[in-house]
């Protein structure tokens, strides 16, 4: 399926802006979709204005769908008795008369040109379904004059407004209840659900007949920073969203400044109850930030653990037992540091090059070869599953310490660490062009602790390890699968 941008970049002549406007006018129009309950298209004209492309589509939540097919991508040829070329060519709001059947259905249709100055960018065509129309009444009356009420402000390029923008998974929608504000300031509806949200926060009246400002001020009359985006949006300075909070409850208002043909029109306010959502968040804000001081603390005691094992091998004379202390303290210092970026975030993943960094610098830091040894990165390891992290680290950190020792020795050089993200796999090389290694040399006969660390770890991932010489190159390959 098309997106909106791809239809009219390959279609249309739109300047940017232009394209900017219809893209916030798109983010923004489910309310109308919902308050009409109507399915929207926007319709673009091609650079010949002859032929109209489907450019978007919404369909309401608060009525059935009268277009069970979408329609992005398609087209309208000439056709000079469509509705959307009438309200193209006539840049009036039209509407059809008498109900068109779509698949048989009987179908409401209105097309609305959106102006700017003396050019018609496009058109928004709503689709009613008939046979789905609610049983009038104060709920039904007030979506379909404020849909009329937008619809005007779409046509003069008055909506969307300026202001906050919608939030999809907090913004209020017109079924989470709707509050209707006329010129004066006052409440002249107000729906079931917005009610309930008002009570929540401790309303004992009827909202009916009340300053919108003043009886929400009421009720929060210990958090005074709140009045004034209410202010604010009296003033007509745009969309705004607001969180009232009490001690009982939180409810989210989006308000909408609406304007007529004659100036203001006082304001729609959607009101949603998310006392419940606030209490989910605070619980995983909680949870985050006790993973985070645990990982920070785990890091931590790994840290001192590295640090007891480095003491003591500095009172240990044995240069077996010493390697070996040394050794340990490396793989824990390697543990350390995974648990220290995870601690620094909330991901379930890792930025796993934040880790690979850190690891080249600490083995070529302590490097055994009496020359300069570099470690060199190239590639990305990109982000890895927490739970993959540590183990590789360690096998990391092992592959690189091995290709300094055994690989480079005595010599200066360098170790490359060659990593790449393909097909849900992680393909890590680490190369050394020092000593090959020896004849008839296989991983399974090898007495390495370091390379039977790699191979448990990656086999415990469910990965490949193979260490070859080929060329003056040495390489130890490791595939580890991420999903």
């Amino acid at each position: 399926m098309q997106t909106m941008e791809q239809v009219i970049r390959r279609h249309c002549s739109l300047e940017d802006e232009d394209l900017e406007w219809l893209t916030q006018l798109v983010d923004e129009w489910s309310l109308l979709a919902d308050l009409a309950f109507a399915d929207l298209i926007l319709w673009v004209p091609d650079v010949d204005d002859n032929v109209f492309w489907a450019a978007a589509q919404v369909r309401p939540t608060t009525g059935p769908t009268s277009l069970e097919d979408d329609v992005v991508g398609e087209e309208i040829a000439y056709d000079p008795e469509h509705l959307v070329t009438e309200a193209y060519l006539s840049r009036e709001i039209c509407h059809t008369s008498g109900n068109k059947l779509h698949a048989g259905i009987p179908v409401d249709v209105q097309a609305i040109p959106v102006l700017s100055g003396d050019r018609v960018l496009a058109v928004v065509e709503m689709h009613t379904n008939q046979m789905g129309v609610r049983a009038p009444g104060a709920l039904e009356d007030a979506y379909l004059e404020a849909a009329q009420v937008i619809a005007g402000m779409v046509h003069r390029h008055q909506f969307p407004l300026g202001g906050d923008r919608r939030v999809p998974w907090v913004s209020p929608r017109v079924g989470d209840g709707m509050v209707r504000v006329n010129r004066a300031g006052l409440i002249v509806f107000a729906s079931p659900n917005a009610l309930s949200a008002y009570r929540r926060l401790g309303l004992t009246s009827d909202l009916y007949g009340e300053d919108f400002v003043a009886i929400t001020r009421s009720l929060l009359q210990e958090r005074a920073p709140v009045e004034r985006p209410v202010a604010a949006s009296l003033s007509g300075r745009g969309s705004a969203e607001l969180d009232l909070e009490t001690s009982t409850a939180n409810v989210r208002l989006r308000v909408l400044p609406l304007t007529g043909e004659d100036g203001p029109d006082g304001l729609l306010v959607m009101c949603r109850d998310t006392t419940e959502l606030r209490s989910r968040e605070r619980q995983l804000v909680t949870k985050d930030a006790t993973i985070r001081e645990i990982h920070h603390r785990v890091k931590n005691n790994l840290q001192t653990v590295a640090a007891l094992l480095r003491l003591q091998a500095r009172r240990i004379s044995s240069p077996e037992a010493k390697g070996a202390l040394s050794d340990a303290m490396k793989r824990v210092a390697a543990i350390a540091v995974v648990h220290e970026i995870l601690s620094q975030g909330f991901d379930s993943s890792v930025k796993f090059d934040d880790v690979a960094d850190r690891l080249l610098r600490m083995v070529g830091d302590v490097a055994t070869t009496g020359g300069k040894v570099r470690m060199v990165r190239e590639g990305s390891f990109g982000y890895v599953p927490a739970d993959v992290a540590t183990s590789l680290s360690l096998v990391l950190t092992e592959l690189c310490q091995n290709a300094v020792e055994h690989g480079l020795r005595q010599q200066s050089g360098e170790v490359l660490v060659r990593p790449l993200q393909q097909d849900g796999e992680l393909v890590v090389e680490v190369v050394n062009f020092g000593e090959p290694l020896p004849e008839g040399f296989t991983i399974t006969s090898s007495t390495s602790l370091g390379l039977s660390i790699v191979s448990t770890l990656v086999a415990d991932l469910g990965g490949q390890f193979r260490l070859a010489t080929e060329g003056d190159a040495t390489t130890a390959t490791v595939r580890v699968p991420l999903i």
